[in-house]
């Protein structure tokens, strides 16, 4: 009886200090990598983050499903990197109001000292709980437009015409501005079209979340897939890959310098100070 108790005094021991040491594994893994490179002030800069107003996970034939939304780490990275290097920071959403955050996004394996920061700080949780509705936004005033992605952006991201003509509105106007964002975000870039009607991204090098990662975490019953989405809009797609590509991350830049995406959750601190940073070069 006593090594019995022994044994399961060792096997619970073993348990609680893998939990403990699980979300640092997670992180040498490839998981919310920091942000290691250059980084630069941008003052009387203005950012815009944009994200998905749908907040269940669900089949086409379905109301009713898991809670989702924006991945809380692809809004926070962002907005706590423009806010940081001086930045003037709004966030808007597709319908306006309270933004759906994945509550799988604020667990204790995956969540980030960036979204830790966002649970403390009332001014930024203000700002998602009165997002400006995309319909209202004056699209022409922000230096960076960035969209933030989660399983909520495959729902309303691509298929909003407003966000569409925003971007088309941002991209001729005078500010010249960096255009982007994350993951599923990319999918608010798929339907936005130039001044002689073609689509905007079509030749242009991006990246976002991979069917690969999509089927791995057995998801891909979503309306919307990044991967499948840009190359339809004929970009040149491109990605890193993984044992697993939810480790995995990648940030692409296109030879205008107008647009930086980046692959997925772990790409949003590198995407914001790209941006940021091809701003500071035009100076």
């Amino acid at each position: 009886m006593k090594k019995f108790f022994r044994i399961s005094g060792v096997i619970v021991i073993s348990i609680t200090l893998l939990v403990i040491a699980l979300p640092r594994i997670l992180n040498s893994m490839g998981l919310n990598p920091e942000y290691t490179g250059q980084s630069v002030e941008l003052i009387n800069k203005r950012a815009l983050i944009i994200t998905t107003s749908h907040s269940v996970l669900s089949k086409a034939d379905e109301i009713k499903g898991k809670k989702t939304g924006v991945w809380g780490a692809e809004m926070t990275h962002p907005y706590y990197t423009f806010l940081d290097g001086g930045m003037e920071v709004d966030i808007a959403s597709i319908q306006g109001g309270t933004i759906p955050i994945d509550p799988d996004s604020f667990s204790y394996f995956v969540i980030s000292p960036e979204d830790k920061r966002y649970l403390e700080d009332p001014v930024a949780q203000a700002k998602a709980n009165n997002s400006i509705p995309i319909s209202e936004v004056d699209i022409k005033e922000y230096d960076i437009i960035f969209i933030a992605g989660g399983w909520g952006a495959a729902y309303d991201l691509a298929q909003s015409s407003v966000l569409a003509k925003k971007i088309t509105e941002s991209y001729y106007s005078i500010k010249n501005p960096i255009i982007g964002g994350v993951c599923h975000g990319v999918l608010g870039l798929v339907n936005a079209r130039d001044r002689e009607g073609n689509l905007l991204i079509s030749g242009r090098v991006m990246t976002g979340v991979t069917d690969k990662q999509i089927d791995e975490l057995g998801i891909n019953f979503t309306p919307k897939h990044p991967e499948t989405e840009l190359r339809k809009a004929g970009t040149i797609f491109e990605s890193q890959s993984a044992f697993r590509d939810i480790f995995a991350t990648h940030v692409s830049v296109d030879i205008d310098k107008r647009f930086v995406t980046g692959q997925n959750q772990n790409s949003g601190l590198e995407t914001a100070h790209t941006m940021m940073r091809l701003i500071s070069m035009r100076n």
